[in-house]
């Protein structure tokens, strides 16, 4: 029997962080983090696009503003702690027409709001920094905007994790719960408190603990094309113009830390929970419970599901993926982008009672256990502060004896 005071389901960066930062505060204790794969971060964590998020498009009263602009701070002195390399190259929003300069003062008021810099510019000024920038009238520009190498950072979180003490165990997918310990493929586990970070799988583990009852996880695929123009071709970061009342951006083009450029990420409806590529990790279960809760959110949405379906379907075209970045950028061109990147698979939760997405994080829990329900984007920015919150929230729920 493997026995922890804390035990961590997931070896993201979120669960990653949060096991950190149980050990950090209880250095004493016996922390212990179980991990499905060979080593951490090889799914969401790994495979996000790198941006560290300033936190300008998210309401003030929301968990992701406070967090999104505590974790760029956090996460860029991390990897100059570590010596990881971090592209400073900014960001730049930029409007297609004029029914979309409201939505960029909006941003702007919500920059100030979160107290993040955020500078308005004529579309002369945006030029001045992307000099293929196309935009109406004026743009925003975030300076605090960056990107960094994903693999890396979560590489080096692993590495420090053990380092400080954790033990991970690898190979180690959580199977289910049985007579108050966790069945797992690499044994059984007893321990004093449990935190599921298992992202894509964080509903499923819910259940078994008694939580989730009203939330389920639908999956989004993300897909990126790789721009084979040379590095610096592209400055900065160029976004849309986000449509505010759902989670997603919009497909745009990110600087990687090499400063080549891509194209991304997609938000398609994935019909089972890791299909990354043709049939892999195809689980007949969930494909049924997907389809099934897809076409549910079709019929009967709070928000028009129809529409972003269809649009997000069409983005597998890479002339299609291409023509709306194209929308951004001068001279963006299909045979400059004629190999798919690494795809990701967003966990996204759902409300099946009020059938919406979750704008913002989730959590559930009582003085055994903490779910993480919805670790939601750019989650991968906010991690730091994040897993300071999960860890503030355990303490209050044992102390409370779970009220």
């Amino acid at each position: 029997m493997n026995t922890a005071d804390f035990l961590v389901v997931g070896g993201g960066i979120v669960g990653l962080s949060i096991a950190r930062e149980l050990k950090r505060r209880w250095p004493d204790t016996r922390v212990a983090l179980l991990e499905k794969e060979a080593q951490c971060g090889l799914h969401a964590s790994g495979r996000n696009s790198g941006v560290l998020h300033a936190g300008f498009y998210y309401s003030a009263d929301s968990l992701k503003a406070r967090f999104t602009r505590e974790g760029n701070r956090s996460l860029h002195d991390y990897c100059a702690r570590r010596h990881l390399p971090v592209n400073r190259c900014g960001k730049l929003v930029v409007a297609r027409n004029a029914s979309e300069l409201p939505q960029l003062d909006e941003l702007l008021r919500r920059a100030q709001a979160n107290g993040v810099e955020l500078h308005s510019l004529t579309a002369a000024q945006a030029k001045a920094i992307e000099p293929r920038a196309k935009t109406f009238a004026r743009a925003l520009f975030s300076p605090t905007t960056s990107t960094a190498d994903p693999a890396q950072v979560l590489a080096a979180m692993e590495q420090d994790a053990l380092n400080e003490g954790l033990v991970i165990h690898q190979h180690a997918a959580y199977l289910g719960r049985a007579n108050g310990r966790l069945v797992t493929r690499a044994g059984d586990f007893q321990a004093g408190y449990v935190v599921n970070a298992a992202g894509l799988y964080a509903d499923r583990v819910a259940r078994d603990f008694g939580f989730s009852q009203d939330y389920r996880i639908v999956p989004f695929k993300g897909l990126y094309l790789d721009s084979e123009e040379p590095p610096g071709a592209l400055r900065t970061n160029v976004y849309p113009v986000p449509d505010l009342r759902n989670p997603f951006l919009g497909v745009h083009l990110t600087v990687t830390v090499s400063g080549k450029a891509k194209i991304g990420p997609t938000a398609i409806p994935a019909f089972w929970r890791e299909q990354y590529q043709g049939l892999d990790n195809f689980k007949f279960g969930e494909f049924v419970e997907i389809l099934w809760r897809d076409l549910g959110l079709l019929l009967f949405a709070g928000f028009d599901f129809k529409r972003l379906a269809a649009e997000e379907t069409l983005k597998y075209f890479r002339a299609r993926l291409v023509a709306l970045a194209s929308r951004l950028l001068e001279g963006v061109k299909v045979q400059d982008y004629r190999h798919w990147g690494r795809p990701g698979l967003r966990a996204q939760l759902l409300n099946v009672k009020t059938r919406k997405l979750e704008m913002d994080f989730v959590l559930q829990g009582d003085g055994r256990s903490l779910h993480v329900l919805n670790a939601v984007s750019p989650a991968w920015t906010c991690a730091l502060p994040f897993a300071r919150y999960v860890c503030d929230e355990a303490q209050k729920l044992t102390k409370s004896g779970g009220k």
